[in-house]
C-alpha cells in the first residue's frame, strides 16, 4: 500500500443484519447523508467516495463472519457488491479495497 492509503475499519462482530452492515458500511467510510442504505447505493458510494480524499481507501472489516453464519444471502449480496467495486475503482483516483480480518 502506498502513502497515500486511506484505512477504515469496521467492526462487525455484532453486525448480524443486512440492513447494519450497511450502516456499518456507510459509517466507516464517512458516507454522505444522501447514501440510500441499499445495494445499489452502496455501489454507487464505493465508486464515488468523491468527499473523500485521493488515493486508495481499504475497508477493514473485522467480525465479518457475524453476517456471514446471521444472514449468508446478504453477507454473499453486500460482498458481490464490495468486489465489483474494486474492480470498477481499481485505475481511478480512490481505488477501493476490502480485506476481511
Amino acid at each position: 500500500m502506498s502513502d497515500l492509503t486511506h484505512r477504515h475499519a469496521l467492526d462487525g462482530s455484532a453486525v448480524t443484519t443486512k440492513r447494519a452492515a450497511l450502516a456499518a458500511i456507510a459509517t466507516a467510510l464517512s458516507f454522505p447523508d444522501w447514501f440510500g442504505h441499499n445495494l445499489d447505493a452502496l455501489h454507487d458510494s464505493l465508486t464515488d467516495l468523491s468527499w473523500l480524499p485521493a488515493g486508495e481507501h481499504v475497508l477493514t472489516w473485522s467480525g465479518a463472519d457475524a453476517l456471514r453464519r446471521s444472514d449468508p444471502a446478504a453477507f454473499a449480496a453486500i460482498s458481490s457488491v464490495l468486489a465489483d467495486a474494486e474492480l470498477a475503482t481499481a485505475d481511478g483516483d480512490r481505488p477501493f479495497r476490502t480485506i476481511f480480518g
